[in-house]
């Protein structure tokens, strides 16, 4: 159901795109805005692990360094039938995980210091099956594919807000349709946002599934996310960007009401009660 989702939301998206080139450009315009979006992410993509794993500070450790999570990590992997990614830990005190990579043959899991002091190893194992659900789902690539058209969007609506200011126009054979302009420059960038963080959220709850699977208990990664959740509203993660809060398993940016359309992750309750749907109810 998760993929169907998604698969739904990227067509949506990219029929939002045909229609903001085709009210600015024609279909030329589309297709520039989404070559030059596209390159701008395969860099992003292809360097996405080095990146943020240098923008949070995480340092490579061994088996001898983390046995606990070493073993966690390599035996799920071996469940999964998965490569067995690097394993990084960021010197932070919010409990926090993330997995990135372009592919599972390069592809690392990170956490942080705070949650191997917060969870149990049993709690720890369904965080560490729900960011190799992630790697297992190759939901960065699928991420990826979402900003590139995200960003083309958003590109042909700072374009054609440029041409209204300096008087230029759609040039074809049927002359430009301003409400069609209008609704591409302001509604089609929020609506594709909306849509981008809705992907998002439907890959978080695959992963959720795809983690307790690979973990064998829903409730031991639903016991993680509850305690996760209070955490990270005890104790914020500084210096986050927008950017990579999609990346962590609960997000390090906090909001409510009309931000959560907008956000990047379901629900806590939502997500927890899904996963005591799995185990038959919910056990303490």
């Amino acid at each position: 159901m998760n993929f169907f989702k998604t698969t739904i939301l990227l067509a949506v998206l990219t029929a939002i795109l045909v229609f903001a080139g085709d009210a600015f450009g024609g279909r030329s315009g589309a297709m520039m805005a989404l070559i030059l979006a596209g390159i701008m992410n395969f860099g992003a993509y292809w360097f996405s692990d080095k990146i943020v794993l240098m923008m949070y500070r995480a340092k490579p450790v061994t088996d001898a360094e983390a046995p606990e999570l070493y073993a966690i990590t390599r035996d799920l992997t071996m469940k999964a039938g998965l490569p067995m990614p690097k394993v990084y830990i960021m010197d932070n005190d919010t409990p926090n995980a993330f997995a990135t990579g372009r592919n599972p043959s390069h592809a690392a899991v990170a956490v942080t210091r705070g949650i191997m002091r917060l969870l149990s190893k049993e709690e720890l194992t369904g965080v560490i099956g729900h960011e190799l659900a992630h790697i297992q789902n190759r939901d960065i690539l699928i991420s990826t594919i979402s900003a590139t058209i995200a960003g083309a969007i958003s590109y042909l609506a700072h374009m054609a807000q440029w041409a209204a200011m300096f008087g230029g126009h759609r040039n074809d054979e049927r002359g430009g349709n301003p409400i069609a302009l209008i609704v591409m420059m302001i509604v089609a960038p929020l609506a594709a946002m909306i849509i981008q963080m809705a992907i998002s959220r439907s890959r978080e709850y695959g992963a959720d599934e795809g983690g307790a699977k690979i973990a064998g208990n829903p409730l031991s990664l639903a016991n993680a996310l509850r305690k996760l959740e209070y955490a990270n509203k005890r104790i914020p993660m500084v210096g986050t960007s927008e950017a990579t809060a999609h990346m962590f398993i609960v997000n390090p940016l906090s909001g409510g009401g009309l931000l959560k359309l907008f956000s990047t992750h379901p629900p806590i309750e939502e997500r927890i009660k899904r996963l005591e749907a799995m185990a038959g109810g919910p056990r303490y």
